[in-house]
C-alpha cells in the first residue's frame, strides 16, 4: 500500500460466454481498483482486488471482494472507493466509482482477514454486470491444484493490477502482466504458504489475482481444464536489505477459501 498521485480511473467488462482463448477476459472483468483519496486531495492509496461469486451459508448469491489485507489496513478512513464501470449506450465505457464502506462507525474492519496470511475478503453489493463478472468459487485453486496440473518453476502465470495506480488505457482496464514461477517447492501449502513470481511489483499491484490459463502450457497426455484458475493473491514484493529485487510474493488461493469460510463462521447461523 502506497501513497500515489491520482491518475485516470479504471474499468472492466462483464463476463459472458466466451471461447476458451478468450477466458483471460473473465479475469480482467472481475478485477477492480480500490482506492482512498488522502486529505491533501492530490494523492491516494490504491490497490487491486477481484470479485468471486461465493454463495452465502443460506445458499443465496453473494459477491465477495478479495484483496491483500494490507491494502485495506492501509486505508484509515471508513470509506474507500471501488471502481465500478458500466457500458454506455453508445457502446463505450463509463467509469462509475462508488463509495465502499470498509469500517464500521467504531472503526472496526468490515472485512475478514485470514489469521495467518495477507488475505482479506468482504461481501460487497455489486452492480449486476459485476455480479455476473465475479469468478466462480471453483476457479480458486485448492491445496492440490498446482500439483494436479504440474505447475512448477519456470511456468508462466499472469497477474492483473494497477501499477503506480495506472490502468491500461483511459477507460481503465487493469494491466495484464506475466511472470514465471521462481521458487520450489510450491506445496504442501501448509509448509510453503507463499511462492515467488519473477516479475517486478509496483505500488497498486497488491491484491491482484495471479492466475494460470489452459493456454499457458499443454501437457502431453493430459486433459486441460476448461477454465483458468486463480493460483493466488499478490501480497508483496521481495525486499532484501531494504531493496526491491523484482520478485513478487504470492499467497496461495486456498487461503481465500479459508478466509471466506471464516467470514461465514463469524456471521453465525
Amino acid at each position: 500500500m502506497f501513497d500515489l498521485p491520482v491518475p485516470p480511473p479504471p474499468i472492466a467488462e462483464a463476463v459472458e460466454a466466451r471461447p476458451a482463448w478468450d477466458l483471460t477476459l473473465g479475469l480482467i472483468s472481475a478485477t477492480v481498483q480500490i482506492d482512498q483519496p488522502l486529505a491533501d486531495g492530490a494523492n491516494r492509496r490504491v490497490g487491486a482486488a477481484f470479485l468471486v461469486d461465493a454463495p452465502g451459508p443460506d445458499g443465496l448469491p453473494r459477491t465477495v471482494m478479495v484483496t491483500a489485507a494490507h491494502v485495506l489496513d492501509g486505508m484509515p478512513a471508513s470509506e474507500a472507493r471501488i471502481g465500478w464501470r458500466t457500458r454506455a449506450t453508445d457502446g463505450g465505457w463509463r467509469f462509475a466509482p462508488e463509495p465502499l464502506r470498509i469500517r464500521d462507525e467504531d472503526g472496526a474492519p468490515r472485512w475478514t482477514r485470514h489469521p495467518e496470511r495477507d488475505v482479506a475478503v468482504m461481501a460487497v453489493s455489486a452492480p449486476p454486470e459485476f455480479a455476473r463478472a465475479a469468478l466462480p468459487l471453483g476457479w480458486l485453486a485448492g491445496a492440490e491444484t498446482l500439483d494436479a496440473w504440474q505447475v512448477g518453476p519456470g511456468d508462466e502465470l499472469m497477474t492483473l493490477g494497477y501499477p503506480h495506480g495506472y490502468a491500461a488505457n483511459k477507460v481503465g482496464f487493469p494491466i495484464l502482466r506475466t511472470g514465471r514461477v521462481a521458487s520450489w517447492p510450491l506445496t504442501p501449502i501448509g509448509e510453503f504458504p507463499t511462492f515467488l513470481l519473477d516479475f517486478a511489483v509496483f505500488p497498486g499491484n497488491s491484491g491482484g489475482p495471479v492466475f494460470w490459463t489452459p493456454a499457458a502450457r499443454k501437457l502431453p497426455g493430459t486433459v486441460q481444464p476448461e477454465h483458468p484458475f486463480v493460483a493466488g493473491v499478490l501480497v508483496q514484493s521481495m525486499q532484501v536489505g531494504g531493496r526491491d529485487v523484482g520478485i513478487g510474493i504470492v499467497a496461495h488461493a486456498d487461503y481465500i477459501r479459508e478466509a471466506i469460510a471464516l467470514m461465514d463462521a463469524a456471521a453465525g447461523p
